[in-house]
């Protein structure tokens, strides 16, 4: 079965977008099918990935049903991605209230079985998009800040996916783990942020990842070059936490 990864927290600059560029690369180096979607209007996934956005088939057109998904599929050197742009911010609004949460997943369903991993960046909310995003995927990453204010913003992400279980008929749905950005292990307030944040991991029967991503300046580097941390600076601090937190992924995957 294909895995559908949704990389999602409310709460913005916790690195989403740096998550899901180093885990849909770091898949497909090794050998997997990966299919990236980005759905957050200011596409930051699709710019990284270094997609074309604005002349090609987005998103956008795939959910408003004008052209079927395969059409929008384009394929770059570090994996295959349907990109967003900022036509996607209008349409929430225009959206029909009935199923608008199934959107994704009714034109997504069709062609999920021809990749191994699919990895969605989602916008820093809880609006219609992720909810769409929730109702496709299997599995939801959580990259959170060990701050306080990042972390309390879990539990209400937890009452979301309990209500997308319930609502939206998906009953797959998991947090396959929450896993720690920014992390500077040489401070105190870090480490009992971390503790923190495993404290309500705990509470909400959500697994944390032992892995941690330090900080470095080297993700704005790569950003800032249109590359995945792998092909930028794979011997970087964040490119071995990267590797290691990809590797903990997959032996999950075969427990």
């Amino acid at each position: 079965m294909t895995k559908i990864i949704a990389i999602a927290n409310q709460k913005g600059g916790v690195g989403k977008t740096t998550t899901s560029t180093a885990l849909a690369a770091g898949l497909h180096s090794r050998g997997y099918k990966v299919l990236a979607i980005d759905v957050d209007p200011q596409g930051n996934f699709s710019d990284t990935a270094g997609a074309e956005c604005q002349e090609s088939h987005t998103i956008y057109d795939v959910i408003k049903g004008e052209v079927p998904a395969e059409e929008a599929i384009q394929k770059l050197d570090c994996f295959d991605m349907i990109p967003a742009n900022i036509m996607l911010a209008g349409f929430e609004t225009e959206l029909p209230p009935l199923g608008k949460e199934q959107r994704l997943k009714e034109y997504i369903d069709p062609i999920a079985g021809r990749y191994d991993f699919i990895v969605i960046d989602t916008p820093p909310s809880l609006g219609t998009f992720t909810i769409n995003a929730f109702t496709l995927a299997n599995q939801i990453i959580i990259p959170t800040h060990a701050g306080v204010y990042a972390t309390t913003g879990m539990i209400q992400l937890n009452t979301t996916i309990k209500n997308v279980r319930k609502y939206c008929y998906n009953q797959k749905l998991s947090v396959i783990g929450i896993l720690i950005t920014r992390f500077n292990p040489r401070t105190n307030i870090n480490k009992d942020m971390r503790d923190l944040t495993e404290r309500i991991g705990r509470e909400l029967q959500m697994p944390i990842f032992n892995t941690f991503i330090r900080s470095s300046v080297v993700v704005e580097e790569a950003q800032a070059n249109k590359l995945d941390i792998f092909s930028y600076s794979p011997e970087s601090i964040v490119g071995q936490d990267y590797t290691a937190f990809i590797e903990e992924y997959l032996k999950k995957q075969e427990g």
